[in-house]
């Protein structure tokens, strides 16, 4: 099965009709990650895991390693003609390229940077939109997201893509080449595994209470079944294992994240997610509502995010049916 990417994409071009700059836009980003992961796995010789003295846009404390990050994605990105703008959770506006291409990126460079000192796995999170570059739509509903994908750091590097109909994963080998390793990813429907952090438990409502709760029950209560709590802090780690083996991961609007409209950025960590799980045959909502139909209203608007096995999901979408 082993398949480099630059031939599985070539084979997509021709058979499948996907856009070729499409396809060299997934090349771009994909060279970016295999960078980025050389330089991750030295970067604690290096000393590179330590802050960096500044904040992001969202207020929050950069890693050495998240500027880093962000830098290498920009070099690469514009060496491409076919994208004009970049999306990231470390720059506060949108950063409009020389290029005039017809295609935006909307990325999470380094996703998970606060478990760098820990060797935990990370990630890069990235989406991929049509723009027009003289009058650039940058607001855009994940439905309308061209490809999605993200690199997981881990023992192994994973690269995670979908154009839409499917989930494929490729590894990097030792060439610094990207080898097709799972093809077709299903997300089982259902699972015996959640991931929520559970620190924020007085933050909750009273359907992500009512979920956990019945879970904690296991055979004993409505779900029937035994459940393992996992949560790595790392939404990359957390959703890859989920791709791999099924289960539900839960970040949802809570009485604390209500004023920001949840935690997590919809434009670069939600909606890629979102279609990556449902490409698998998952389902993911903010449970109100497809994660993928919410019309963002800023580029680092943030969401409820619950993702995952299809009948955990319906499960939770059910109980919030019932909150007024």
């Amino acid at each position: 099965m082993s398949q480099p990417l630059a031939h599985w994409l070539a084979a997509a071009v021709a058979n499948n009709g996907l856009d070729l700059n499409l396809s060299g836009v997934i090349e771009t980003i994909a060279a970016a990650c295999a960078e980025l992961s050389g330089i991750l796995r030295l970067a604690p010789i290096a000393g590179q895991t330590g802050l960096a003295g500044h904040t992001n846009v969202q207020g929050e404390a950069q890693k050495q390693l998240d500027v880093i990050s962000n830098d290498i994605f920009i070099k690469h990105l514009r060496r491409n003609a076919d994208i004009s703008i970049l999306v990231s959770e470390e720059l506060d506006e949108a950063l409009h390229l020389e290029n005039q291409g017809r295609f935006m990126v909307a990325c999470d460079p380094l996703d998970g940077s606060s478990n760098l000192d820990t060797n935990v796995t990370v990630g890069s999170i990235f989406s991929v939109l049509a723009v027009d570059p003289a009058n650039p739509d940058l607001l855009q509903p994940g439905t309308r997201q061209l490809a999605a994908g993200y690199a997981a750091y881990g023992p192994a590097t994973s690269l995670v893509l979908t154009f839409g109909p499917s989930t494929v994963c490729f590894t990097l080998d030792d060439t610094g080449t990207w080898q097709l390793s799972h093809d077709a990813l299903v997300v089982p429907a259902s699972s015996g595994e959640y991931a929520i952090n559970t620190a924020r438990e007085r933050f909750w409502d009273a359907a992500t209470t009512d979920y956990v709760t019945q879970n904690v029950a296991g055979e004993t209560g409505p779900a029937g079944k035994r459940y393992n709590m996992r949560w790595v802090g790392s939404m990359v780690a957390d959703i890859h294992r989920i791709l791999m083996r099924g289960g539900i991961f839960l970040y949802p609007l809570d009485s604390e994240n209500l004023k920001t409209g949840g935690r997590l950025r919809l434009l670069y960590e939600a909606n890629p997610m979102a279609m990556l799980i449902e490409a698998a045959g998952g389902s993911a909502t903010t449970g109100r509502g497809r994660i993928l139909e919410v019309q963002p209203d800023d580029i680092h608007q943030r969401v409820a995010v619950i993702v995952g096995s299809k009948d955990e999901v319906e499960r939770v979408n059910a109980l919030y049916a019932r909150q007024p």
